[in-house]
């Protein structure tokens, strides 16, 4: 989070998009910001909905393939993790799009395929295995396997979901952002980053609303 601020030196008017993420990610956000909506998929499709304890902040729907938002309506679009599981190559194209349609600013991040530890199975090289063989593995020598004891229908469907980029692939997704490089002991790429950094302090522009949404729209409020 230090380094996401320091690199995005936000201002306080700032208008964030949260792709996929969690409320819990933005317990360590330190700075004050104008407005923080969170969409996930399992979301409420009918509004976003405001936080009790944090109402700057939202929760609700969003397709990161299809965001029901309108061109540039958030100052910057932030996405941790999330475009490796979205199946295809496609559909990763398909995210980076909406990501630069919807945002000023970028902060996407995804792990580095080149990284010898796969983070989601959390075990050395075994996305390197072709996958008919990653079938047969993934329960019996990687951690996740161990602890979730998962069936083969389970493993079948995160392998399925989970395709890491190559920094190339990721660099191809996002060409008008810088790509930085989060290192392990300072010699390995774990992960890669596509910035666009805002330019000059941020509009106080109108709160952003879905590009279906009418003036009549509710929104309720919940606690979390």
């Amino acid at each position: 989070m230090a380094w996401f601020l320091d690199q995005m030196q936000l201002s306080e008017q700032v208008q964030i998009l949260d792709v996929g993420g969690r409320v819990s990610f933005w317990n360590e956000l330190s700075q004050k910001v104008k407005l923080l909506d969170i969409v996930n998929v399992e979301g409420d499709r009918s509004s976003l909905t405001p936080i009790v304890s944090r109402p700057w902040m939202r929760i609700g729907y969003g397709n990161a393939l299809d965001l029901d938002f309108k061109d540039k309506s958030y100052d910057l679009v932030f996405s941790n993790s999330v475009i490796e599981h979205v199946q295809t190559w496609e559909n990763q194209v398909k995210f980076a799009k909406e990501a630069d349609r919807v945002g000023k600013a970028l902060w996407v991040q995804t792990p580095a395929r080149e990284f010898f530890i796969e983070p989601h199975y959390i075990a050395p090289f075994i996305h390197w295995v072709p996958i008919p063989l990653r079938r047969k593995l993934v329960r019996w020598v990687t951690i996740w396997g161990w602890m979730e004891r998962p069936s083969q229908q389970r493993v079948d469907e995160v392998i399925a979901e989970i395709r890491l980029l190559s920094f190339k692939e990721f660099q191809s997704l996002f060409p008008g952002c810088e790509i930085l490089r989060e290192s392990f002991l300072g010699i390995f790429t774990k992960s890669y980053i596509a910035v666009r950094r805002p330019l000059g302090k941020q509009e106080e522009d109108v709160v952003p609303e879905s590009s279906s949404a009418q003036d009549h729209r509710s929104f309720s409020t919940t606690s979390a």
